[in-house]
């Protein structure tokens, strides 16, 4: 469907009649347009039902959910925990406790994706919390789930520091990762319970993923075997595509090669099925490298070149430079050296496309350090100067307690704490009431909150008006409109964005950098599991002076190899 600009929706808006139920209308056009898969066009209704405004709390509350959800699905996480913010304070101020828990948990999942973590863990354990509160099984699950995936994302995030292997991490790593083990073993035995078997597959499919990175390959395998069991029960292609891959990684780290190929080729066969190139092009690769490990060279260098084939369809050159080391390695291998050559030379030459002169572009680390210190001595001086700056006007505006009794005036001004200390605080809330209610937020900086919405909020006597309730016009379009209503359209939100079991979603930019190859740890790995076996079964290469029957053959550096690999170290860097 194509995209409607802001500009197109607002002219629309116009024709409608009365704000709130434009405001309505408009919302719910963008939230069909969200759920067609036009986030985009669904985004600028949303913003144009907030410029229409509405006095409709709940109303205004799940357009901020939706559209915080919208532009998460866009990329645009600022925006989306901008949005979800607004939600959570509107939740709040109605004292909707239902309300709060889904907004913590989108915000929450929102900034686990942003790498906040810690802050991500507050939200969702309010979530946890108030589903708990509620007894609502369903957001309890919702809230263990996700509470799981931040834990699971902390841990790989802060484990990807020294590139070590599955099990290898240090004791914060794994007491992030055992966390995740926690919520995830909570959530599937609620879902258990609750006779969820999708949900139990999601459990067992981040159980797996998370096990395999303590190390317990046994525990994994068992994990993603269930989870290929329920994906099939579903018919879940891409579910069972990723079952496969899992088992297939798991497999190597056993050591047993030829079930990891047989995980693998049933990953292949899926994401062709699922007209997948970049997943079809990683399998190819896996598999590459496990047949090399079986050495079995020559259907190695078949999936190798079905590899590098894919990655020059999707303009991806870091896929391209591996399938060629790859190749070259296994032609080394067969004795084939002309061809080990040829692919060696067009390694180098990717690799010196990748990364000029050897370097990666950005800061040095002198630079590094030097800006990291200069940033700590900026910020100790900041707090400083603002402490000797404020303290003065701070004193300048403290509260003086003297007594200015009309009856009974304190001439030697005494000072008032040798009164009670009952009335030093009927004096204190005397004179502070008036500026604490100055000093309180209302809420015009929400978007599209009109006037009489921002006066309840604001006056304390009028709180009952929060939950007043609307007409009948409302309610009937309302009912005729929106099937479930829109409060129950706020979600989780969407699973292959957030969940740890799938895939992590494409860049954002135009590069396919890296799409044909499969995670860094496996790569890694097939690097260390060949480099001792490569070099004890590489032919030697004649020497200069050697001759063979068509003439001399040219010897190749000796610093070939060395190359290859300095060049390749580079690249994971």
């Amino acid at each position: 469907m194509s995209s409607t600009s802001v500009d197109n929706v607002s002219g629309e808006a116009q024709e409608y009649d009365g704000s709130g139920n434009m405001c309505l209308e408009l919302a719910l056009e963008g939230e069909r347009l969200c759920k067609a898969g036009d986030c985009k066009a669904g985004v600028a209704f949303f913003q144009a039902a907030i410029q229409a405004g509405t006095d409709d709390l709940r109303t205004l509350s799940a357009i901020y959910s939706q559209l915080g959800n919208a532009y998460f699905y866009l990329g645009d996480y600022g925006k989306a925990m901008q949005y979800h913010k607004h939600d959570l304070t509107l939740a709040r101020t109605m004292g909707d406790k239902l309300g709060e828990a889904k907004s913590s948990g989108n915000l929450g999942n929102t900034l686990k994706v942003m790498g906040k973590f810690d802050e991500a863990v507050v939200c969702c354990k309010r979530h946890l919390e108030l589903s708990r509160e509620l007894e609502d099984k369903l957001s309890e699950g919702r809230a263990l789930y996700n509470l799981g995936n931040v834990y699971h994302a902390k841990g790989k995030h802060i484990g990807r520091v020294g590139n070590k292997d599955p099990g290898d991490f240090p004791e914060d790593v794994k007491s992030c990762l055992l966390q995740a083990v926690t919520y995830y073993e909570e959530n599937l035995a609620l879902m258990q319970d609750l006779g969820d078997v999708a949900a139990q597959g999601r459990a067992c499919g981040n159980l797996g993923n998370t096990f395999y990175l303590l190390g317990d390959f046994a525990q994994a395998i068992h994990y993603h075997e269930e989870r290929l069991s329920i994906a099939r029960q579903f018919g879940d292609k891409a579910a069972e595509r990723r079952a496969h891959s899992n088992l297939g990684n798991s497999h190597i780290f056993m050591g047993q090669f030829e079930e990891a190929a047989h995980h693998y080729k049933r990953t292949l066969s899926l994401a062709q099925e699922l007209c997948d190139p970049a997943i079809e092009a990683q399998a190819c690769y896996s598999l590459g490298n496990t047949y090399t490990l079986l050495r079995n060279y020559d259907a190695a260098i078949e999936y190798h070149l079905r590899h590098l084939l894919i990655a020059q369809n999707l303009s991806d050159r870091v896929g391209e430079g591996r399938a060629c080391w790859s190749l070259g390695n296994a032609y080394a291998s067969l004795g084939n050296h002309d061809k080990a050559l040829t692919f060696a030379k067009k390694h180098l030459e990717i690799s010196k496309d990748l990364t000029p002169d050897g370097k990666r572009p950005g800061l040095s680390l002198p630079q590094k350090t030097t800006m990291k210190a200069s940033v700590g001595e900026e910020d100790d001086s900041f707090f400083e100067l603002l402490s000797r700056f404020q303290s003065k006007r701070m004193d300048d505006q403290r509260c003086s307690l003297t007594v200015d009794n009309k009856e009974n005036r304190n001439t030697n001004n005494i000072p008032y704490n040798n009164e009670t200390p009952e009335d030093l605080i009927d004096m204190i809330a005397g004179m502070q009431s008036k500026r604490m209610d100055e000093q309180r937020v209302s809420l015009p900086h929400l978007p599209g909150l009109q006037s009489n919405s921002r006066q309840i909020l604001s006056d304390p006597h009028r709180s009952n008006s929060v939950n007043s309730v609307p007409d009948d016009n409302f309610l009937d379009q309302l009912v005729r409109c929106q099937d479930s209503r829109l409060e129950d359209q706020r979600s989780p939100l969407p699973v292959a964005a957030v969940d740890a079991e799938t895939d992590p979603p494409p860049p954002t930019n135009s590069s396919k950098s890296g799409a044909t190859v499969p995670d860094e740890d496996f790569f890694s790995l097939i690097m260390r599991f060949q480099s001792g076996r490569m070099d004890d079964q590489r032919a030697s290469v004649p020497r200069r002076e050697t001759r063979i029957a068509n003439g001399s053959v040219p010897h190749p550096p000796d610093n070939l190899n060395n190359n290859l690999r300095n060049s390749s170290t580079k690249k994971k860097k």
